[in-house]
């Protein structure tokens, strides 16, 4: 399966899991609290049990998110959070790029616009971008408090298209989680789904990925061999 870059011209990116690397900084912090009680894993290291809980996770958090999206709580559960992200700001942790992102970003944006559509709260999205001086390659941020919906409804999929002057159709979107695919497809833009967050090559197809790749240097190698 592949996608057809001749109809490309606009590209969506999900934050955890694609640009921002999730997974391993969880990891890392469940290892920290596990190294406290070493003698509870095998051969004393907690490490394979703290990624197997990280991957564990991924699909009954959205699934919660996604049932208060559609009771209409999904907003109340953003001011909250956003009041102890507030609180946190000056303590919380840095976040960790993924390998290839900036690499990746460099070449894509000289041949089309970007946007990024994540289900991450505005201020953790934006501290993020932040952080790695990642807000000029963007002309538009969704979050989970930009639309309606958030995905894997294709609200903001189609939001993004819209601030590009693009059609959903004519664009990627690009995240590691089913929920990523399933709102790109909903929305009628081609999707590639990356291995280097949540989701498996199982699931990505099966949700219908156009194109399952291990990581952003990989999609980058796509865009590579196609002429700018």
């Amino acid at each position: 399966m592949s996608i057809d870059l001749a109809r490309v011209k606009g590209l969506c990116f999900d934050v955890d899991g694609t640009l921002s690397d999730t997974d391993d900084v969880w990891e890392a912090r469940l290892m920290k609290i596990c190294a406290h009680v070493p003698y509870l894993f095998r051969g004393k290291n907690p490490q394979p049990f703290a990624r197997w809980l990280v991957m564990a996770t991924e699909s009954p958090m959205n699934q919660i998110y996604h049932m208060l999206d559609r009771l209409s709580l999904d907003d109340n559960f953003a001011r909250l959070y956003n009041r102890v992200s507030q609180s946190r700001k000056r303590t919380a942790p840095p976040f960790k790029i993924m390998k290839g992102a900036r690499e990746l970003l460099d070449l894509v944006r000289e041949r089309y616009p970007l946007t990024v559509v994540s289900a991450r709260d505005e201020i953790s999205t934006r501290r993020f971008l932040e952080q790695f001086d990642l807000g000029p390659y963007f002309g538009e941020v969704v979050t989970s408090q930009t639309c309606e919906f958030t995905k894997p409804f294709p609200h903001p999929v189609t939001h993004a298209a819209s601030a590009m002057g693009l059609q959903a159709h004519q664009c990627v979107m690009i995240g590691d989680t089913t929920v990523d695919i399933l709102a790109g497809k909903a929305a009628g833009a081609q999707t590639v789904g990356l291995l280097c967050g949540f989701g498996t090559e199982k699931e990505l197809y099966k949700a219908g990925a156009d194109l399952v790749l291990r990581d952003l240097t990989e999609l980058r190698e796509v865009f590579l061999t196609t002429p700018g």
